[in-house]
């Protein structure tokens, strides 16, 4: 999988953005969704408010995590308002699920599928052990969004 946020922004970049982050905010965990290729949902203007960066948020809010979340490239989703959250620990997998779909306004009867690593993450899993289990080295948690599963 081809990270869009990965290709557009060098490693150093990442990586300073990620350690502020985790100084800013120790206790939350950065994470970076994209939306995965093949997906059906239609493109839409990217709004880059609320960046958040790794290694400062980590050390400003241990209890959360810098998530950047990327719609697929042939996704059919609209993309979301921003890529960049930061989420608490402890909020499931299933529950961030909710939260992006609220944003995305999907449709109840619309699927959306989350990839880490190319793997569809346990929705009983919570963020922090998701962020500390895939975290990149840039201290991102990378997450891309489908409205298929590309991968099975």
């Amino acid at each position: 999988m081809r990270w869009e946020f990965k290709i557009n922004n060098p490693y150093e970049n990442r990586r300073a953005e990620g350690e502020r982050i985790r100084r800013e905010y120790p206790d939350r965990c950065a994470v970076i969704v994209e939306r995965a290729p093949n997906s059906r949902i239609p493109d839409s203007a990217v709004n880059f408010i609320g960046i958040f960066l790794g290694e400062r948020i980590r050390r400003e809010y241990p209890d959360r995590c810098a998530v950047i979340v990327e719609r697929a490239p042939n996704s059919r989703i609209p993309d979301l308002p921003s890529k960049k959250y930061l989420v608490p620990n402890d909020l499931t997998v299933g529950q961030f699920y909710f939260l992006i779909r609220k944003r995305i306004q999907l449709r109840p009867e619309d699927a959306l599928f989350f990839f880490v690593n190319n793997t569809i993450p346990s929705t009983s899993m919570t963020m922090g052990a998701l962020y500390k289990e895939h975290a990149d080295e840039d201290k991102f948690l990378y997450v891309v969004y489908s409205d298929e599963s590309i991968y099975g």
